[in-house]
């Protein structure tokens, strides 16, 4: 019957009538554990963004300042701060301490008192202080340990076995244990940043003070009746009670002229009451991303005890498929919404900031556009990081983003002791309530490659104890996890890690034998040294939820934090800045198969070009990819085949260094990205050679059934000599090294409705006859404002000379933030015009003197 949603638009973080709400956020004092360092801190916050802010410390993304600013995390901080309490509201019956999330291990006192302790930075903690509140002054205080101390700690006392891995890669310069502590995982480093194991108060903080209940929270859910084609919305409330109360909740979605009254009876402690209203007409249904509109109607519900509140609601279904498919061995692996199948295109999100507090709504908002304007409709929060703040939710709803979320578990073995147990419970319980109401939300996943670190022994676990390990993991991931999901959300579908086999590896006792079978689920496939433009290489997957390559991004975003002596690709900068293993070289190794490597004797020059040639090679590799995997929804071959889901690894950066991203930190778009909107486009034609056969597809996301189309063909020579179609052997003195073939689909009419593409019929490295193509800038005109959710956007219209034909066309304006229309593109006519978005005011001046512009034949 499938599953179904109703989106709020945020949870409620404030009781309304008869509940006071005073405001600790703001002004602490921050102090270490020696009294050396006493500053003023913001509260929410953390310890580095205060000393920071303080001029105790300089940016901690400088150079070499992840290292320098070590101590910071092997520390204790404590934060204090002072606060009083009217006499009227001091009187009240119940008093509770709301920390909305602290980071991470910390001990809390009031006046004097411990009232309770943290270990897990993805809670909420409420404090009961009822009879602890001072009449005047009252002094709170959290003391907050070392988090590096405490997962060390931790590990050491946990002497039965062990439980891998011990410490991150000596080049990602990081931290150990990090399985030890509910934290953001990364946050101890990984292969795309830093280490900085933050601590601090990073969420809000509140007293509460109330006689008779508070509401700690809503979630929603809408069920389908498909015997009656018809709607119910059950809503869930979650009261704190004091004392025994009567009273009414009233629905009502005012748009579906449906609304209803019930009574409510409320008894001491902690109470869960659920109510069902029954929708009086059809609805509108909310779909991803170029499928259809995002509908989203106002539900109230009004407690009368507690006072009314407003959200936004939608309506979807959601199902998981895992079917046997005809010709192939296995089980299918899709997304059906609102019995629909959708072929999820997208990538994979990570932490924003390795500072929480630094990370914006306009940081959050040019991301997810970045993402829709690359025409993707779904992200992986993948686990190894935190979960999203409720804007980045709201948005998705709004963007018609689907999340696959992770629980925040990842490339672990994980602890089973009774508090880390109930810990992880608490929170899931929590994250779950939290978001289930948001349409977007289309899964839950309990861990990143947990699953198949065991199976394929990364850790070198003996065989004899193999079944102690998995005893352990389907204890913390199936036993606690997916039994508190499944009993908290019947709506949507859960898997227990990613990759996996899914009901596979269910009937293999939750661990299969290869959770990377294509057969089955999803994979993660990376390979860095064989020839990406082999597409036979790749895996013809159900799902490909993580595959990519990585690029360096631009001098502009890398100048931030960096001085000029660290312009070279073999200095100290470039090799500290590399978290993966010998990444610079894959990085060059697979660019010089197809391209000539930069060889300026101006040394800035040199290190332009080489990172232009990588952000070339990463867009290429990854558009080959993508390209197979979206021709492979519809083809079955040995057996293998009918991919329904591509999401590239990654969307987004946590800092400036090279990575695996399509956008740098800040916002600017590399190559892929630009190369991502054409082909995840709606409708795309992907060209093959196989067996010296040219082989043109095309693909769309539509659910209609045929489009009629024609596939235009030209060879261009690459001295702009001759322009004529079709075979080789009509193209006069074309050969595969002097010409490149591009193509689009169009209409029977002849109107273009896919972007345009191309294939090389060998390396660019050999091409012959491709000269230096003089680019140069023939104007700038100013074209319009236009009004975007991140505010005023200028266009430019930026129109291009050239004197030869040029590939790929990467035009670059430092630190004038926006975005092309169109990047890293052919120009094979002598002028064109590309329109640049600036996303703050500027000029042509300004873009003109600012404007970079690089070709492939311009870097040798």
């Amino acid at each position: 019957a499938g599953c179904f949603c109703v989106h709020v638009r945020e949870q409620l973080t404030r009781p309304s009538l008869g509940v006071d709400v005073i405001s600790l956020n703001g002004k602490w004092q921050l102090m270490n554990s020696n009294s050396s360092v006493s500053v003023s801190a913001e509260v929410p916050g953390c310890v580095h963004t205060t000393l920071q802010r303080q001029g105790f410390i300089s940016d901690p993304y400088y150079r070499f300042n992840d290292l320098a600013y070590r101590w910071i995390s092997l520390d204790n901080w404590t934060y204090t701060t002072s606060f009083s309490v009217p006499s009227h509201v001091r009187g009240k019956g119940k008093a509770v301490l709301v920390f909305e999330g602290v980071d991470t291990v910390s001990t809390i006192s009031l006046n004097g008192l411990t009232i309770g302790k943290t270990d897990n930075m993805f809670r909420r903690y409420d404090f009961d202080v009822t009879g602890l509140l001072k009449d005047e002054e009252n002094v709170l205080q959290v003391w907050i340990m070392s988090a590096v101390t405490y997962a060390s700690q931790r590990s050491h006392a946990h002497t039965e076995y062990r439980v891998p891995p011990d410490c991150p890669p000596p080049v990602q310069k990081g931290e150990c244990h990090v399985n030890f502590i509910r934290k953001a995982q990364s946050s101890f480093s990984w292969d795309w940043g830093p280490s900085f194991p933050t601590l601090g108060i990073w969420k809000g903080v509140r007293l509460e003070v109330f006689n008779t209940s508070r509401v700690l929270s809503y979630t929603t859910s809408p069920k389908y009746d498909s015997e009656h084609s018809s709607w119910t919305v059950e809503v869930e409330l979650f009261f704190d009670v004091f004392v025994a109360s009567k009273g009414l909740v009233h629905l009502s979605i005012p748009l579906l002229q449906s609304e209803a009254e019930f009574q409510l009876s409320l008894t001491p402690g902690q109470s869960e009451k659920s109510f069902v209203l029954q929708l009086n007409q059809s609805v509108s249904l909310w779909w991803p991303f170029g499928h259809g509109e995002q509908f989203l109607y106002y539900l109230t519900i009004d407690v009368s005890l507690e006072g009314g509140e407003t959200f936004n609601v939608a309506f979807r279904t959601v199902e998981l498929v895992q079917e046997p498919i005809p010709s192939s061995p296995g089980l299918s692996f899709y997304f059906r919404i609102n019995g629909k199948p959708i072929f999820l295109k997208g990538s994979n999100w990570i932490p924003v900031h390795a500072f929480q507090d630094q990370v914006t709504t306009d940081m959050i908002t040019i991301l997810l556009r970045s993402a829709q304007k690359a025409n993707m409709n779904a992200l992986r929060v993948w686990g190894g990081g935190v979960y999203e703040q409720d804007i980045f939710y709201s948005l998705c709803d709004m963007y018609g983003i689907m999340i696959w979320q992770d629980f925040m578990f990842a490339c672990a073995l994980y602890p089973t002791e009774k508090d880390f147990i109930q810990t992880v419970r608490e929170e899931v319980t929590q994250q779950v309530r939290r978001l289930k109401s948001h349409p977007s939300v289309v899964i839950w996943s309990g861990n990143n490659e947990n699953e198949a670190a065991i199976a394929t022994d990364w850790f070198n676990i003996p065989v004899t104890v193999r079944p102690l390990y998995v005893k352990d993991y389907v204890h913390l991931y199936v036993e606690n996890i997916r039994d508190i999901v499944l009993q908290e959300d019947s709506t949507r579908p859960f898997l227990v890690s990613s990759p996996t086999n899914g009901v596979e590896s269910e009937k293999e006792g939750w661990v299969a034998k290869d959770p990377y079978d294509p057969h089955y689920g999803d994979t993660h496939f990376y390979s860095y040294y064989k020839d990406c433009w082999d597409w036979t290489a790749f895996p013809r997957t159900r799902f490909a939820s993580e595959y990519g390559f990585q690029s360096w991004p631009s001098l502009s975003t890398l100048s931030k934090v960096s001085v000029s002596s660290d312009w070279d690709f073999s200095s100290n900068f470039s090799a500290h800045r590399q978290h993966h293993e010998d990444g610079n070289q894959q990085m060059l190794k697979q660019a010089e198969l197809h391209y000539i490597l930069p060889n300026s004797t101006d040394p800035l020059q040199k290190y332009r070009d080489t990172i232009y040639i990588t952000q070339v090679m990463q867009a290429q590799c990854v558009k080959i990819q993508t390209e197979f995997y979206r021709r492979s929804r519809s083809d079955i071959v040995e057996g293998k085949g009918h991919t329904m889901g591509t999401l590239y690894w990654q969307l987004n950066d946590i800092w400036q260094g090279p990575s695996w991203s399509s956008v740098e930190f800040g916002g600017k778009w590399k190559m892929l990205h630009y190369w991502a909107t054409d082909f995840y486009a709606p409708i795309l034609s992907a060209g093959v050679e196989d067996k010296g056969d040219l082989l043109i597809y095309g693909v769309s996301d539509s659910h209609s059934e045929t489009h009629n189309v024609k596939a235009k063909v030209r060879w261009y020579t690459l001295v702009f000599q001759y322009s004529i179609s079709a075979l080789l052997t009509q193209c006069g003195n074309c050969t595969r090294r002097s010409c490149i073939v591009t193509f689009h689909l169009s209409s029977p009419e002849g109107q273009m409705i896919s972007p345009h593409n191309h294939i090389f019929l060998s390396s660019p490295r050999y091409a012959e006859g491709l000269q230096k193509p003089n680019i140069t800038v023939y104007f700038i005109s100013i074209l319009q404002f236009t009004v975007k959710d991140t505010g005023i956007v200028q266009n430019f219209f930026v129109t291009l000379h050239c004197s030869f034909p040029a590939v790929y066309v990467w035009l670059d304006v430092d630190n004038i933030p926006g975005h092309f229309d169109v990047n890293g593109f052919l120009m094979l006519s002598k002028k064109s015009t590309v329109i640049f978005g600036a996303w703050r005011p500027t000029t042509a001046e300004e873009i003109t003197s600012n404007l970079h512009i690089t070709s492939l034949r311009d870097v040798y």
